[in-house]
Formats: structure tokens, C-alpha cells, sequence
């Protein structure tokens, strides 16, 4: 869930920047339910699902192919122009 809403972001920010603004979303340490979310450690170093998330989130080749995905491309569609806001 969260590369998805990283993906919504990203798309939202490359929407509304010009292109010569450079957009960086990362996951925050401890702030994604995960197997590691009561240890205190979680909540200061990056776990290596984090670091995954991180990386694809910021490779433009990643990005790009998920979003030529029909139904990822669905999906972050209805995020960003959902009335639920």
C-alpha cells in the first residue's frame, strides 16, 4: 500500500511542478505497518522494505512502468481525482 500512495504522490507533485523541480518521496522509518513497526529501532533506521519502497519510488524507469500498467495506472487515477478528499 505504500508504493501506492508514494505513486499517488509523485504523480500529484509531477502534475502540479514544473519539470525542472526535483520530487524525492521516501517512506518514513516506522511510519508503515510492517513486522518491525514495535521496535524502536523500526522507528529510526529504514528497514529494508522502506529502503525498497524508497528506491522505486525515485527510479524514473520503475515509475514510468508502473504507470503503463493498465490497472496500477486505474488505480492512481481514481486517487488523485476521487470527490472523497
Amino acid at each position: 500500500m505504500a508504493t501506492v500512495i508514494g505513486l499517488c504522490l509523485r504523480v500529484k507533485l509531477k502534475h502540479y511542478f514544473p519539470p525542472h523541480f526535483k520530487v524525492d518521496i521516501k517512506v518514513s522509518p516506522g511510519s508503515h505497518a510492517n513486522e518491525e513497526s514495535g521496535n524502536r529501532e523500526a522507528m529510526v533506521k529504514p528497514s529494508r522494505k522502506e529502503e525498497k519502497f524508497n528506491k522505486q519510488l525515485n527510479d524514473k524507469e520503475r515509475v514510468a512502468a508502473a504507470l503503463e500498467n493498465p490497472n496500477l495506472r486505474q488505480l492512481v487515477d481514481e486517487c488523485l481525482y476521487s470527490n472523497e478528499l
